[in-house]
């Protein structure tokens, strides 16, 4: 199995991710607890901003929508909910399968709205698979459960997030990140258990006039080793940088100052 993933390969992501979330609400599992990496959440919350998000893109695809509908479902959540985890778990995973269908239904070149320019199916595929991935990640961490992601997974949303926060747009929406910009300022990410041939090194370069990144192993001004599924976790802002997991080199503050800046929620 390589390690690109494919329009189909998003698809079946979505699902399978929003099973494997499923399968960790057991009937003992507290709905009400609240989400370290998700503060303002419960776990309640968290689980119906996911399966209200999968409805609302399955919504925009189905019908070819040129603008977003209401997202209001998915923004204003009760903290509580009368269901039970295994009633909130079919219901998360029905949204999964029903958007995995409609994106596949859609096929990936088809014309619709999406949050950046020239959308297609491809851009929610890929977005709607990474956002289960880290959503799982948020429920784990406040079940207090391990959490790992196949490795083909990890490397593709990786590269998502980087592909995403550097866009020059990201500036519009966040003007706050040109402070980011500066000689010398660039950051190496090495995955420590992945085989050569994933060419798991990440290089943000910010020293020109706009962000930017690319799979490189080049030396850099700090560098971050960590296992791929905790570099994940490190970039999404759900990993403090100050835990044994990662092994720092260089500049630290430069890695703080980056992480306060690019916070992906």
């Amino acid at each position: 199995m390589g390690l690109t993933l494919s329009y189909d390969d998003h698809c079946t992501e979505i699902p399978h991710q929003a099973a494997l979330l499923a399968s960790s609400l057991t009937d003992g599992a507290d709905l009400a607890i609240s989400v370290p990496s998700c503060p303002d959440w419960s776990l309640a919350q968290l689980l119906r901003h996911l399966g209200e998000a999968h409805r609302w893109v399955a919504e925009i695809v189905r019908t070819r929508a040129t603008q977003p509908p209401p997202d209001t479902a998915l923004r204003v959540l009760p903290r509580d909910t009368p269901d039970t985890p295994a009633e909130l778990a079919d219901w998360l995973t029905e949204g999964a399968r029903l958007l995995a269908d409609t994106l596949r239904a859609a096929g990936p070149d088809a014309e619709i709205w999406t949050p950046l320019p020239s959308g297609s199916p491809r851009f929610f595929a890929r977005r709607m698979a990474h956002e289960t991935v880290v959503h799982r990640a948020d429920a784990a961490l406040a079940l207090g459960r391990d959490f790992t992601v196949e490795h083909r997974v990890a490397l593709d949303a990786l590269d998502e997030w980087m592909e995403l926060g550097s866009l020059p747009e990201m500036f519009d929406h966040h003007p706050e990140r040109r402070d980011l910009l500066g000689p010398g300022r660039t950051l190496h990410f090495h995955a420590t258990d992945t085989p050569p041939e994933a060419a798991a090194d990440w290089l943000v370069d910010l020293t020109g006039d706009s962000l930017a990144w690319r799979r490189s192993a080049e030396p850099a001004a700090v560098r971050v080793d960590a296992p791929l599924t905790e570099l994940l976790l490190l970039v999404y802002g759900r990993r403090p940088a100050d835990t044994d997991a990662f092994e720092i080199d260089g500049d630290a503050e430069l890695l703080d100052f980056w992480l306060s800046r690019v916070i992906f929620a």
